[in-house]
């Protein structure tokens, strides 16, 4: 029975001094490495504070922010960082890319645009335009002695003269004449007009006087007084009949179809050019007067016959609808794209070091930690470095471990 207790004595001797050990070390180590964090808030009796309460690092919560930022603003985010950070994100297409999303975007926003915002803006701007911008600036370029004379000479040159009338053109222009203007009961009433007794008189006198040979036998003896008065008292008499005979010899001249020949060949290359010349200086002459005296009252008077409300709406909905718009924003897009590198190729260490201060990420970084929750933020770093924390544990057990090895073999040694 010694013999045994003896036994059982050896064995506890041998075995309590490592598993001790290896308690001793993982609990000790688990329970310090808690202890950087927890408690999360202070303990108290009465008015004293129980020491190692708060946890190390909620005490030091301030001090740990202030850390994390020198050390983050000091080598991470330098300023030599941020401005290679600035030029990945500014990449040319990527800044292409983000500028034609916001173009589309915005023109996205007038299709839901239901108090119809957009179209307000443009209308206002197309009123004032017409009413107040265009008018004054006419006024402006009006004064010059030049003003619109290349634009008009062109008009002249390429337009105006080579203008033909088609043969459509110069029928319905020739039926107008005929028909409208100068038809047989107008010719019949300018002839009543034309024959009037002075006029009667004087003709038959210059016939009787400018005739020789048998013309003046015929002249002198029947004369033309008593045929245009009777042709002057028929054409009043008879309307009917002569509006008749009118139209009738209208037709035997073939008078329409000559006149539709001539308008045809009307034309002011066939003028003699001094003709030409003259006509183009009055034209422009006409012009520039027109408008530098009654061009603005005009443009107002034009723009106040318009409804800018609703022309702005059509608009708008025929650039929603429209593919050329697209192609515009891509080639507007792709300009700022370009304008906006060089830039930053000239000035973006200046940006860099004038934002960095605006930006206040240092600040930034303490609040942020700051803010952050004893629980939360054991959460976060126990997340990073939960197995390196758990090795440690596991480490101070197995040193606790050699450690009662060690003991228990300097015993046996004794």
């Amino acid at each position: 029975m010694i013999i045994t207790n003896l036994d059982l004595s050896l064995v506890w001797t041998i075995l309590i001094p490592p598993a001790a050990g290896m308690a001793i070390g993982y609990f000790t180590n688990d329970i310090a490495i808690n202890m950087l964090f927890r408690p999360y808030r202070g303990v108290y009796i009465g008015q004293r504070r129980i020491p190692f309460t708060p946890g190390l690092i909620p005490r030091n919560q301030e001090r740990l922010a202030k850390k994390i930022s020198d050390t983050i603003m000091g080598s991470l985010l330098t300023p030599e960082e941020l401005q290679k950070l600035a030029k990945r994100l500014l990449n040319t297409e990527r800044v292409q890319s983000a500028i034609f999303l916001l173009l589309t975007l915005a023109i996205k926003q007038t299709k839901n645009d239901k108090e119809q915002k957009t179209a307000i803006i443009l209308s206002n701007v197309l009123r004032d335009l017409f009413s107040e911008s265009l008018p004054r600036l006419l006024k402006t370029f009006a004064r010059r002695q030049d003003f619109l004379e290349c634009q008009i000479n062109q008009i002249f040159d390429q337009i105006l003269l080579e203008f033909r009338l088609t043969d459509t053109q110069a029928r319905q222009f020739a039926d107008w004449l005929l028909e409208t203007v100068v038809p047989p009961d107008v010719l019949r009433k300018t002839l009543i007009d034309f024959l009037s007794d002075r006029n009667i008189q004087v003709i038959d006198e210059g016939f009787r006087e400018k005739t020789s040979g048998t013309y003046w036998v015929v002249a002198n003896l029947f004369g033309l007084s008593n045929a245009l008065t009777r042709l002057r008292d028929f054409c009043l008499e008879e309307q009917e009949i002569a509006n008749t005979r009118f139209k009738e010899l209208m037709l035997s001249l073939e008078l329409r179809s000559r006149l539709r020949q001539w308008l045809q060949s009307l034309c002011l290359e066939n003028l003699p050019v001094s003709t030409v010349r003259q006509l183009r200086k009055n034209m422009k002459e006409t012009v520039q007067d027109y408008i530098q005296n009654r061009g603005t009252k005009f443009i107002q008077d034009f723009g106040n016959t318009i409804d800018w409300d609703q022309l702005a709406i059509l608009i708008i909905q025929k650039l929603q609808s429209s593919t050329t718009l697209i192609i515009f924003l891509t080639k507007i897009s792709e300009e700022l794209s370009f304008l906006l590198e060089r830039y930053l190729e000239e000035d973006l260490e200046k940006i860099v070091a004038q934002a960095i201060p605006i930006l206040s990420i240092d600040q930034v970084i303490v609040d942020r930690v700051n803010a952050t929750t004893p629980e939360n933020l054991e959460i976060a770093v126990k997340g990073i470095v939960k197995n390196e924390l758990q090795a440690i544990v596991v480490l101070g057990g197995i040193l606790g471990f050699i450690v009662g090895v060690l003991q228990t073999l300097l015993f046996l040694l004794k």
